[in-house]
């Protein structure tokens, strides 16, 4: 087992995963709720970039809060699949295989 060459492979790895999460800086997600009264827009590192509420929420606190909650969570589900799924790719096809390895990236 070349273990120099492997490190050399790891490192290269670590890098590609560093640029990804920086990419994934720039890589927009939008949610919003179904009568589109609520939108939000953030990163794939589930960083909020824009929320926009229409007036009409703005009477009622509670029906608020609760789109909140509601569109939030699915924008942060959403950013989430997409972060795990691009770094998911980076991480296994640059990855060496090392035995027992394998069980980190599950």
């Amino acid at each position: 087992m070349d273990l120099m060459g492997m490190m050399g492979k790891l490192k290269e790895t670590q890098n590609k995963i560093e640029e990804t999460k920086k990419r994934l800086d720039t890589v927009l997600v939008d949610e919003q709720s179904t009568d589109g009264l609520l939108k939000v827009t953030m990163t794939a590192n589930r960083k909020i970039k824009s929320l926009s509420i229409d007036d009409t929420l703005l009477e009622d606190k509670e029906q608020l809060e609760d789109y909140m909650i509601l569109v939030l969570n699915k924008a942060i589900e959403k950013a989430t699949r997409v972060n795990e799924t691009e770094l998911d790719a980076v991480a296994k096809m640059d990855m060496p295989m090392i035995p027992g390895m394998d069980n980190l990236f599950k």
